[in-house]
């Protein structure tokens, strides 16, 4: 077993951490609850009217359930919102020594626990919604459970319909190798090409540097054969300007492979300001594509 030393943050992320909580929108304050799940207590940021049907969150690789700031107010008002941390990724979960998640099965078994505990049944689905390696699990999830969502919405999808381009690896790997406060800072300067960055969103991906996390769950793309037979409604939005791969090609891939998607592009978002550069139009897209208010 390890020690309590191991599990806990650095006092720098802590208070980038709830900082950036503390800018989720008035009358949508963040609840956090810890869901126990075998793979380790697992921190759930919620809001919006308790007996709404549950929509869950699932944050790009290296963020938190804090990245979706800009969004809870507009999901919130007809869905219970459960913005998650990732087992073994940057947040307060807490990953078990003894079991850690390390495949796509383990991964279901983790979601379903999160599901169980929000509520979700049969007679009422969850949405679940990811951003970059969120939306490849959320994928993941839903080739494999597919009875427990009603919706399926994909935010920049990374490694589902195409592989990361080249260029955006080249400028990423120093970061991932030996991150840095000012290699993130230039490797995301780089990325979202102007685009206004929240203080407290850059300051929590500064302080990522100090997090140690545990290794990602990776494993091949979804085949086609696979993506033909996905049965919850989805929705694809692209960022328009992302430079973690060619979002036309990667939508008209999807479109081609997916039973019936919803295609939308965000013109300005980048990938890593996805969830907040557009919030306006994102919330439409999600509105309509949810048939809500």
């Amino acid at each position: 077993m390890t020690d309590a030393a191991t599990t806990v943050p650095p006092p720098a992320f802590l208070a980038a951490y709830d900082a950036l909580l503390a800018t989720w929108p008035a009358g949508f304050t963040a609840e956090p609850s810890t869901i126990p799940t075998p793979f380790g207590p697992t921190r759930l940021n919620s809001c919006g009217p308790a007996d709404a049907p549950p929509l869950l969150l699932l944050p790009g690789g290296g963020a938190t359930s804090g990245s979706w700031y800009a969004n809870v107010a507009d999901l919130a008002r007809t869905h219970r919102v459960h913005a998650i941390d990732p087992v073994g990724e940057s947040g307060m979960s807490v990953p078990d020594p003894d079991r850690p998640l390390r495949t796509l099965d383990d991964q279901r078994i983790w979601l379903d626990a999160l599901l169980d505990a929000v509520g979700a049944r049969p007679d009422r689905p969850a949405v679940l919604a990811g951003h970059s390696y969120g939306a490849w699990t959320a994928l993941q999830y839903a080739l494999r459970a597919p009875d427990r969502l009603s919706h399926l919405i994909l935010l920049d999808p990374t490694q589902c319909f195409a592989g990361l381009s080249k260029g955006y690896l080249a400028r990423a790997l120093p970061m991932l190798l030996r991150p840095r406060a000012d290699r993130i800072t230039t490797f995301l300067t780089w990325e979202t090409q102007g685009v206004p960055l929240d203080p407290a969103w850059l300051q929590l991906q500064l302080a990522n540097a100090e997090f140690k996390g545990k290794p990602p769950v990776t494993a091949p793309s979804p085949v086609p054969a696979e993506l033909r037979t996905l049965r919850p409604r989805t929705l694809v939005v692209m960022a328009g300007r992302s430079r973690s791969h060619d979002s036309a090609k990667v939508a008209a891939r999807a479109a081609a492979l997916l039973p019936a998607p919803r295609i939308a592009v965000l013109p300005q978002a980048t990938h890593h300001s996805m969830p907040f550069a557009q919030p306006a139009e994102l919330a439409l897209h999600v509105r309509e594509f949810l048939g809500t208010p």
